[in-house]
């Protein structure tokens, strides 16, 4: 900073030494003494301007750098030519005239880029103090400079941060609204601000700003920047995240929507946000204001009654109770219901009584806001859980270890539309993580676990309730990613996939047919018993329907129906769907397409020839 600091002196300096180098070569000029006096004029108040600059750089706290670097550059670059232009008319030898001639023509040339100088420094002052007070910039200058005339946006951007980083607060936020609708219009306009030193401001107005209205303006703003992983990245790079998380757990609920979008949006386009927030443990206090008013119906509820230990213990009594022979389903059930509004309200009470002075007021304002508000802040903290949850096995552990998973379960259960949806998402990310990590299985789906059975409660209502293949793809996807966890007499979360897979909507049915695939597939150490589960569930018929689509439901289907094949055992429901013959007149070009399929389609017929030996009499010879 400080060696930033020194480069800018050095170039101010510089310009105002060329400015005093050219008069001593227009009091020596010998001729064109008229044009060589108009110069002296021109570079006269570019001086004067150029010391004023200097006043401001020792007067402003928080000086706005960018503009002044590039006009100054600028200002000495037609200062140079300036001075080369002078000293070509002082006394010289015959033979040094006729070599080096001057003419009127780069007279002029100079006095337009002079013009152009002193164009620019007047607009350079008037953005550094707009009102006229020489502690810092007031309102946002719409003129437009010379050095900005092929490009009008660079100016504007100019205008609004230096405005934003040194005028007063209502000058702040119209000119953080302006960067926001500019960084809306194109991604052009986005790499401009960001270039422009544009980040650094609107992160400092969010965090120390006690306007609502001026952290909603800078959420809203930063924003709009983050759709790219190299401007988010500029964003964590100067310390945003920890400011964000910050804003998340001690602001207004309107400001906690604008930081949980923002949140949500950082997470997507960057991983490494994504993991910068995660270290910052964003993901409690979302889950907190996710669960907000969600158990407060309850008339048992006592919040702040009972510690965690005591919860951790009710926990462990309960999941021994729920695996003891005779336990009541209906006991089970209310205690897990219980427990689970307790330790959500505790979770709440814990998250904001760290010793902040606005937890209690910003709480007290929370009860009292509108229906609308609390909703919204639910749809932007479950969106960020979703992006936070995507493709990380660590930040779903988090979000389990935190009464996660119950809660998006209950919101499942009672919301609807975008809020149903983004709950729905992050439970199908969490389970997409589990499947690829045996650890977060085995801890976050044990088939006692109440959260465990809350969500899959839910995502088998979705799927046999709610005619929406919006909401029915995402949840047959999460029983599909948990197949390993279900022992093979829970056989409830087999029938709804088998269902689906004569869903007229074929997407749906494709889904359920690779959902189906992991409970059959030979990784599933239950895939026999699944197998035969599926059979019985008269899942043939429907399998064979699939087959008639596109190139996708082929390709899962046969798939499916290899496995049922090769694990179903000596059904005889395999012989009587005449099976061996769909496998055999497979479509050819599917097979072509994946060598893979075509391997196991020969292997399934193999098997099929191996235990109905009189049921066909064609035979294709294969070696498992």
């Amino acid at each position: 900073m400080a060696l930033e600091e020194k480069r800018f002196e050095d170039e101010l300096t510089y310009a105002i030494l060329l400015s005093e180098r050219v008069f001593s070569a227009v009091h020596e000029a010998e001729s064109f003494k008229l044009e060589c006096a108009e110069v002296g004029k021109h570079v006269e108040r570019i001086s004067q301007m150029l010391r004023t600059v200097v006043r401001f750089t020792t007067t402003t706290p928080s000086l706005y750098e960018r503009p002044i670097s590039r006009i100054v550059a600028e200002v000495s670059k037609n200062l140079e030519r300036a001075l080369t232009l002078v000293r070509k008319c002082k006394r010289q030898s015959i033979l040094r005239r006729v070599v080096t001639i001057t003419s009127a023509t780069d007279f002029r040339k100079l006095f337009n880029l002079l013009d152009s100088s002193v164009g620019d420094m007047k607009w350079l002052l008037s953005i550094l103090d707009s009102d006229g007070v020489s502690g810092g910039g007031g309102g946002i200058v719409l003129s437009l400079p010379p050095i900005a005339s092929n490009d009008p946006i660079i100016s504007w951007v100019w205008s609004s941060i230096a405005s934003l980083q040194m005028g007063q607060l209502p000058d702040r936020i119209e000119a953080t609204n302006d960067l926001a609708s500019l960084a809306k219009d194109n991604d052009r306009n986005k790499k401009i601000i960001v270039e422009e030193g544009g980040v650094p401001p609107l992160l400092k107005l969010l965090k120390e700003s006690s306007s609502m209205e001026a952290q909603i303006a800078a959420a809203t703003a930063l924003y709009h920047l983050a759709n790219d992983e190299e401007r988010v990245r500029s964003i964590v790079d100067e310390v945003g995240v920890p400011i964000i998380v910050q804003v998340l757990g001690d602001s207004s609920m309107k400001v906690q929507t604008q930081a949980a979008r923002l949140v949500a949006r950082m997470a997507e386009h960057d991983h490494v946000a994504q993991e910068d927030f995660a270290r910052e443990n964003v993901i409690r206090p979302l889950v907190t204001l996710l669960s907000f008013e969600t158990f407060v119906d309850d008339p048992k509820l006592e919040p702040g009654k009972q510690s965690i230990h005591s919860i951790v213990q009710i926990n462990k009594e309960m999941e021994k109770n729920s695996s003891a022979p005779g336990s009541s389903n209906s006991n089970i059930n209310f205690n897990r219901n219980h427990l689970f509004k307790n330790s959500l309200s505790n979770s709440y009470s814990y998250s904001y009584s760290d010793g902040s002075s606005r937890g209690g007021n910003h709480r007290k304002e929370r009860e009292n806001e509108k229906p609308e508000v609390k909703l919204q802040l639910k749809i932007s903290c479950a969106e960020a859980l979703w992006m936070l949850a995507k493709g990380s096995v660590p930040n779903s552990r988090r979000i389990t270890e935190t009464k996660g998973l119950l809660c998006l379960a209950k919101l499942v259960e009672k919301e609807e539309g975008e809020l149903h949806f983004n709950c729905l998402m992050t439970i199908t990310e969490i389970t997409a993580a589990a499947e690829s990590n045996a650890d977060l299985r085995r801890a976050a789906f044990k088939t006692n676990s109440p959260a465990a059975k809350a969500v899959v409660d839910q995502l088998l209502r979705v799927i046999e309730k709610l005619d929406s293949p919006t909401l029915q793809i995402p949840a047959i996807k999460s029983i599909g990613s948990l197949a390993r966890t279900f022992p093979a007499r829970e056989t409830r979360v087999i029938g709804p996939l088998v269902t689906q897979l004569g869903n007229r909507d074929l997407n749906v049915a494709t889904e359920a047919a690779i959902s189906l695939g992991k409970f059959a597939c030979p990784d599933n150490f239950l895939h026999t018993s699944h197998s035969k589960t599926i059979i019985e569930y008269n899942g043939l018929p429907r399998l064979f329907a699939l087959l008639r689509g596109g190139e996708q439901s082929q390709l899962h289907g046969l798939v499916l129906l290899c496995y049922l094949a090769l694990h179903g055992g000596n059904s005889n429901a395999l012989e009587q769907a005449k099976v061996l013959t769909v496998l055999e007149g497979a479509d050819r070009t599917v097979l072509v397409q994946h060598p893979e399929l075509k391997e196991l389609v020969a292997k399934a017929v193999y098997h099929l020839n191996l235990y109905h030996t009189g049921g066909h009499s064609q035979r294709i010879s294969f070696v498992p």
